[in-house]
């Protein structure tokens, strides 16, 4: 025969309630004993708090165990110096008629020349610049053209070559003092003002037409006449 007891009891390390179920069942080579089953059934609520608790045990270890994340580590800085340099330059260059032949004629205004000249002046400045002028000229006033034969003396002053410049206007004497020399033998072709850094790099061009005037030197010799017409800018202050 079997009987059944249900008690309640708690235990030290927990304070969950649980049943505590006696057994006793014949035994089989004696029938006067018994064989005692001694059987715990905790609630099912008490079995998953224990089991829950038991099983994040390991993970916190292992969270707990990873090392942190090592900063980042950086090296010395090492440096490179940059020098960059962008040189002054103001430069003209004859681009075409760099030589010219005249057929004189005798006491004539007019005597053309058989080209025209083309003149390109290019700048790279500094700031404080404010004006760029191109002048054309002849080392001597009174003898811009020398003959070539031997013993004559006569000369074509510069008050006897003209210039036009660009196409358009009169054709004017070479009577003007440049910048470059003290002869009253030049005339300025252009100019260019420089404002602040807007144009402290710069281009122009002009065209130069020519002429010589005979009748500036009533008895001229029948000769070979030659001469060296200077171009040149100059940047101001």
């Amino acid at each position: 025969m079997t009987f059944v007891i249900s008690t309640d009891y708690r235990t030290a390390a927990n304070t969950s309630s649980a049943s505590q179920i006696w057994t006793f069942v014949p035994g089989l080579d004696d029938p006067g004993e018994s064989v005692r089953f001694a059987v715990h059934k905790e609630s099912e609520k008490n079995v998953m708090r224990r089991f829950a608790l038991f099983a994040a045990v390991p993970i916190v270890l292992v969270f707990s165990a990873r090392p942190a994340a090592a900063a980042p580590g950086n090296t010395n800085i090492a440096t490179v110096v940059f020098n960059a340099t962008l040189y002054v330059s103001l430069t003209v260059v004859v681009n075409s008629g760099s030589s010219i032949n005249f057929t004189l004629l005798p006491n004539t205004a007019v005597n053309s020349g058989s080209a025209v000249s083309s003149v390109t002046t290019t700048w790279t400045l500094k700031p404080g610049r404010n004006n760029i002028a191109v002048w054309a000229y002849f080392t001597s006033a009174t003898a811009a053209l020398n003959p070539v034969t031997p013993g004559n003396t006569v000369t074509i002053p510069s008050s006897a070559v003209k210039i036009q410049v660009n196409g358009s206007g009169v054709f004017n004497p070479c009577t003007n003092v440049s910048p470059f020399n003290a002869a009253a033998s030049g005339l300025q072709i252009g100019s260019n003002s420089i404002t602040g850094n807007s144009n402290t790099q710069g281009t122009r061009t002009d065209t130069l037409s020519y002429q010589i005037d005979t009748t500036a030197v009533p008895q001229l010799p029948a000769d070979s006449y030659t001469g060296v017409l200077n171009i040149q800018a100059q940047a101001t202050p």
